[in-house]
């Protein structure tokens, strides 16, 4: 069966069509996937799939261009974390928590995602959805009232997909490039508990608290754009750093991610006077610049601020934010592949990171596990690459 798409990755590659043997295990319930929304789609569904069957919660992902901006499971949310994700007091469902979360990872990423959900999703999680700009979302199912909202988005465009929960893919793979046929086994590995078992450092500490985020930066990892590193806490991505070339520069950017979703937290940012009408995603670029060095400066000194606050802010320095920062020192963090050289753990230890899960098997092992030590970090060896192209 094939299902007509409107083009390629770019609109200049023509005919375009995803198909496969029988019947296809989704149907478009309205609007028109793209291509690169479907691969958004079918990555975000594995990943939020295999998060539920892990950890029992449902689970969500906000995908941009083929890798996740963010993914969470279904846990409360604090009252500070609602204030951060400006959801107020609003009934929140556990699923609606987990795209809240999700999609709290990285908010400027996340701006036009496609959202991937394990559950049905109820009104609650649509209303969220409804307020968000985002190009679509898969699921297994919809309530109805929730189908009608997000029928309504983007003047009746909007994506929606339903997945059959049952499909079952084959066991092998295949992709085309410069037409050449790739194929491949199916990476089926489980990701679990079992993964943390070989832990290599002097400190044997993991936390419950600390394995379930471990799992879910491995599962959110194993549907990355290698290289990838990810960071997590209190679960949920906290920052994810995909497609380098080079793995401290994973390491960096998602540790510089991870520090933003932390100062999201600080008082002075909460507490930014914003103006009643001013767009959700202005707010948040808003948020973002305010939170750099270079751009903060110009935003308060130049009167950039009127356009956005009633007042203007006090600027939250350099100085202020370190010490925010140093207070944080229960972050968890996985690695698609082995770490080369300790530098990388040294970068994440600077984001609070004191619990590590790598597959293990670099010349260096040695100098990294030093490493962890010297920091107190707890190290875990998995033995799995999770490379994803």
């Amino acid at each position: 069966m094939k299902l007509e798409l409107k083009y390629g990755c770019n609109p200049n590659q023509k005919p375009a069509w995803i198909e496969c043997d029988g019947e296809l295990p989704l149907v478009t319930l309205n609007g028109r996937a793209g291509y690169i929304n479907l691969l958004d789609a079918l990555n975000g569904y594995q990943l939020v799939r295999e998060l539920d069957g892990a950890t029992g919660l449902p689970a969500a992902a906000s995908f941009k261009h083929v890798s996740p901006a963010g993914a969470a499971i279904g846990l409360p949310l604090s009252e500070v974390q609602r204030r951060m994700y400006f959801v107020g007091g609003a009934e929140l469902s556990p699923l609606a928590c987990a795209y809240v979360r999700a999609r709290g990872t990285d908010r400027m990423s996340s701006f036009g995602d496609f959202i991937a959900l394990s559950r049905v999703c109820d009104v609650s999680c649509a209303k969220v959805v409804s307020r968000e700009v985002s190009d679509g979302i898969i699921a297994p199912g919809y309530e109805p009232e929730a189908l009608e909202l997000l029928r309504k988005k983007r003047s009746g465009a909007y994506t929606v997909i339903q997945i059959d929960p049952q499909f079952t893919p084959p066991p092998v793979e295949m992709r085309q490039v410069y037409g050449i046929t790739f194929t491949q086994g199916r990476n089926d590995i489980a990701v679990d508990e079992g993964m943390l078992k070989n832990i290599v450092t002097r400190d044997k500490r993991l936390p419950e608290s600390a394995a379930r985020d471990l799992i879910i930066a491995l599962i959110t990892l194993k549907y990355t754009q290698s290289n990838s590193v990810c960071y997590a806490k209190d679960g949920q991505t906290t920052g994810v750093g995909a497609g380098q070339q080079s793995r401290i520069h994973c390491t960096r950017i998602a540790g510089d991610k991870s520090d933003l979703w932390h100062l999201r937290q600080h008082p002075a940012v909460l507490a930014l006077p914003f103006k009643p009408d001013i767009p959700r995603p202005n707010r948040d670029n808003c948020i973002d610049v305010f939170l750099s060095d270079c751009d903060s400066a110009a935003l308060l000194e130049h009167g950039s601020w009127q356009q956005f606050f009633t007042e203007r802010p006090e600027p939250l320095t350099r100085e202020r934010k370190r010490e925010w920062l140093a207070q944080f020192d229960d972050v968890s963090l996985a690695s698609d592949a082995f770490f080369p050289f300790g530098d990388n753990v040294e970068r994440a230890y600077r984001s609070g990171v004191r619990f590590i899960a790598q597959p293990g098997g670099s010349i260096r092992d040695d100098d990294v596990i030093s490493a962890c030590d010297e920091r107190g970090i707890t190290m875990a060896f998995t033995g799995a690459r999770l490379f994803h192209h």
